[in-house]
């Protein structure tokens, strides 16, 4: 099983382009929300026997939880981070939108708003 970025390790340094900057970061909060549920999952199963319980289980049973969590995350999830994704990206582009049409409109209005001063 491949070891992915989590709090226990070191951050992976972010390269690419925006987007996939944006799919990074997308996915580590599904990996979040996903480490909860697997963690929730993990405290329902009883492991008073022989061989399990203890001090040690528990330690390692939330970092296994979390490898869970950022492996299903990795490989697709639950659909969380394409919601984000596609989120994210309507954010962008209605910004750089206003960012154009804003900055034209409100020159339009000063403009209009100058020239009804004049009589």
């Amino acid at each position: 099983m491949d070891a992915y970025a989590t709090s226990f390790t070191t951050p992976q340094v972010m390269t690419g382009s925006g987007n996939e900057r944006l799919r990074q970061q997308a996915e580590e909060l599904e990996a979040v929300f996903l480490n909860t549920l697997v963690s929730e999952m993990f405290t329902s199963i009883d492991t008073d026997s022989e061989f399990g319980g203890g001090f040690g289980e528990e330690t390692w049973r939330s970092m296994q939880s979390e490898q869970f969590a950022a492996a299903l995350a990795k490989s697709g999830g639950i659909g969380i981070a394409d919601q984000i994704m596609a989120n994210l990206l309507t954010a962008q582009e209605s910004a750089s939108k206003f960012a154009t049409y804003g900055s034209a409109h409100t020159q339009a209005a000063a403009s209009y708003q100058e020239g009804n001063k004049n009589p």
